[in-house]
């Protein structure tokens, strides 16, 4: 779409994950114990655990808090988390998918609800936004594991449907790390990493998440769209926040504005 920029939506992420990253490894190790709880705590034999270690690794979570959290859901410690997906619209219909881990259904419901409604939205039933999105694999690699050719070569022979690498400004390097981002068709993901692992070793993330089809470009909205993201994030259960809000870089000087 033309003036869409890549960088501004990364500027404009790293606020958040600046904010979530002091519970970033409370995630990674909530994520590793119900796999390990679910499937046993063999990651060879553990697809789901072993996502969840390499992801660990990938943010640089120490061995003794993957060990832990393995251990705390192979024992069967701690409380017993179910897999919740809820879907909404925010602003200027912009549709909203959120997944939380929860020990209490109605708790985080309940949560989720009053983000919504607190910010201009209001959360729908389940497949009323999703059949907006398509659930693809996003592998991410840093921008100095090779060269941006090197890695779309790599990516398209192991069976990615493509590849794309940030080119931020020289004095925005120490801003957020750039990446590359390879884009797996949903049954392909497993695939694809383990041939990138060979050629690349331990992938900075590995996920399946839920990419717009077709993005909404609507500036007006760019602060209450990033209002709305940011109480959604801040739910405690909550791991994961997509939409199809298309920040292009007069949404982004929009947002600078407010």
């Amino acid at each position: 779409m033309a003036g869409h920029s890549k960088w501004a939506n990364i500027q404009h992420r790293k606020g958040r994950q600046d904010k979530l990253r002091s519970k970033l490894f409370s995630k990674l190790a909530k994520d590793i114990a119900i796999a390990s709880k679910i499937g046993g705590p063999d990651p060879d034999m553990n697809p789901r655990l072993r996502l969840a270690i390499a992801n660990a690794k990938g943010q640089s979570m120490p061995k003794d808090n993957i060990q832990r959290a393995v251990d705390k859901g192979a024992g069967g410690e701690g409380d017993d988390y179910e897999d919740i997906r809820y879907e909404g619209f925010g602003p200027a219909g912009i549709g909203f998918i959120v997944e939380a881990s929860t020990d209490n259904k109605n708790r985080t419901a309940m949560a989720v609800r009053t983000a919504f409604s607190k910010n201009g939205g209001n959360m729908g039933e389940t497949g009323s936004v999703s059949f907006m999105f398509d659930q693809v694999g996003k592998i991410e690699y840093p921008l100095d594991t090779t060269d941006e050719d090197t890695m779309m070569e790599a990516a398209i022979e192991a069976g990615a449907d493509d590849c794309e690498t940030d080119e931020p400004a020289e004095d925005q390097w120490d801003e957020v790390e750039p990446v590359h981002t390879i884009w797996t068709a949903r049954d392909d993901l497993g695939t694809v990493s383990a041939a990138l692992q060979e050629q690349f070793g331990d992938a900075k993330s590995v996920n399946l998440v839920w990419k717009g089809q077709n993005d909404i470009d609507n500036p007006d909205a760019a602060a209450q769209v990033v209002r709305l993201q940011d109480a959604l994030e801040d739910v405690d259960d909550v791991n994961d926040v997509y939409h199809n809000f298309d920040m292009t870089e007069e949404a982004a000087a929009r947002l600078e504005e407010d």
